[in-house]
């Protein structure tokens, strides 16, 4: 019989020698290599490994994986063994600040990889701010109603956008507004004040953070009106509206909510919707997103497919019966971290001009 070939698997029960599996990879290339590998761990797997790597990496392994015809399970064997081998090497692995730094700059932005990184290397590996940001939203917002909203504004301005959504639509609307309105106009906070704030919380680490922010306030506040619920988000843009219109604007123009969906253009919307059908999760999250989305919206995603794959949407969607809007809403969230993902990568753009651009001819 045949030996069998990629998409069966390995190969004969008890595997090869060393000797012979590494005869069979002798010449290969690096890209061919990695080609029969990606293509042995599934589909799903290699579109996590694909998004991880630099747009020339991916074009060799592709050049490589289109080629390839036909793999026998021993070269698929043999790959996987010296793989498997360099990985159990007696060498290990070297972790350290800066391969870890070097690992992150692959996949996230620069300003979020230098937060992290200000993060562990802090004494106790872990801020007092990131230890606030894991405190409950009930709690946190409890501990910062009576402060001051300058003061609320410095401590919310070091946490996630998600987390200061939540708090900031615990407080009365005033309030909420006086503190967006201070992280938008927030000077550099000096090592002094950091250092009062922190002896005042009764917490440590305070090195980490001596220094003053180069966070963008305005996108800050665009993440944090991104990450409030329906209802917060519209009462909190007529609350910064009455007190700055012209603030308001600035963060408008930043915020990406799922029905700015329609500022993308045909050819980014068909990217958007290839990145979902590459990720397993996305792609299972996307019937109950388009739920809560207005007919306009689902349209945007089911021109991109055919009219059978589009029915097929629609009858997934039907079948959901009746849903939470939160649930939609926080499936919304996660299509929207995934767009967000491929315009700070450059495969999109979602600035709010990427639509209106008339063209002439």
């Amino acid at each position: 019989m045949a030996e069998q070939g990629i998409a069966v698997g390995a190969g004969e029960e008890g595997g090869q020698s060393d000797t012979a599996s590494s005869s069979l990879t002798t010449g290969m290339s690096g890209s061919r290599k990695a080609a029969i590998l990606m293509l042995a761990i599934g589909q799903e797997r290699s579109a996590r490994i694909f998004r991880s790597l630099q747009e020339d990496e991916v074009r060799d392994i592709s050049r490589a994986m289109s080629s390839l015809g036909l793999v026998k399970a021993s070269v698929v064997e043999a790959v996987c063994n010296e793989f498997s081998q360099k990985f159990a090497s007696s060498d290990g692995f070297v972790g350290s600040y800066e391969t870890t730094e070097d690992y992150l700059k692959r996949a996230l932005p620069a300003e979020m990889v230098e937060k992290i990184m200000e993060d562990i290397r802090g004494p106790s590996g872990r801020s007092v701010w990131a230890k606030m940001g894991n405190m409950p939203e009930a709690a946190l917002a409890n501990y910062l109603r009576n402060e001051q909203p300058q003061t609320v504004a410095v401590i919310l301005s070091y946490i996630s956008p998600a987390h200061v959504a939540r708090v900031l639509s615990l407080f009365p609307e005033d309030f909420a507004t006086d503190v967006i309105m201070r992280i938008l106009h927030m000077s550099p906070v000096s090592k002094d004040v950091l250092e009062s704030l922190e002896m005042t919380l009764r917490k440590e680490l305070i090195t980490a953070f001596g220094r003053s922010t180069k966070r963008d306030s305005y996108a800050f506040v665009a993440e944090v009106y991104n990450n409030f619920d329906r209802k917060t988000e519209a009462s909190l843009t007529e609350q910064l509206g009455r007190r700055s219109e012209e603030d308001m604007e600035k963060v408008n123009k930043l915020k990406f909510t799922f029905d700015d969906i329609k500022r993308l253009t045909p050819d980014d919307m068909m990217r958007v919707m290839a990145a979902i059908n590459r990720d397993g999760e996305a792609k299972s999250r996307l019937p109950l997103a388009l739920k809560g989305a207005n007919e306009s919206i689902r349209q945007l995603f089911f021109n991109c497919v055919s009219k059978r794959a589009a029915g097929l949407m629609e009858d997934e969607i039907r079948g959901l019966g009746a849903v939470r809007l939160r649930d939609a809403e926080a499936a919304q969230m996660e299509l929207i971290t995934l767009i967000k993902t491929m315009a700070n990568d450059g495969e999109i753009d979602i600035s709010p001009s990427s639509s209106d651009d008339e063209i002439i001819e």
